[in-house]
C-alpha cells in the first residue's frame, strides 16, 4: 500500500468518525507530510475541511431546530 493510499484510508476513517478534533489534528499532520505531492496533500486536506464545515453547519441547524421546538408558542416548554 502506498503512502497516499494510507493517507486516504486515514482521512476516510476520520471523516467516518466525524470527530472535529481528530480531523483538525490530521489536517495539521498532513501540512507537514513531505511524502505527498502538494496536490495530493491539498486534496486530502480539502476533504477534511469540507467535512468539518458540513459538520458545523449541521450542528447549527440542529441547534436552531431544537430551539424552535423548545420555544413553540413563544416560551420555553
Amino acid at each position: 500500500m502506498s503512502h497516499l493510499d494510507e493517507v486516504i484510508a486515514r482521512v476516510d476513517a476520520a471523516v467516518e468518525e466525524s470527530v472535529i478534533t481528530h480531523m483538525n489534528e490530521l489536517l495539521v499532520e498532513l501540512s507537514e507530510d513531505t511524502e505527498l505531492t502538494r496536490e495530493d496533500r491539498y486534496a486530502q486536506q480539502q476533504r477534511l475541511r469540507n467535512t468539518i464545515a458540513h459538520h458545523g453547519k449541521q450542528h447549527k441547524e440542529e441547534a436552531e431546530a431544537r430551539h424552535e421546538h423548545l420555544t413553540q408558542g413563544g416560551s420555553i416548554l
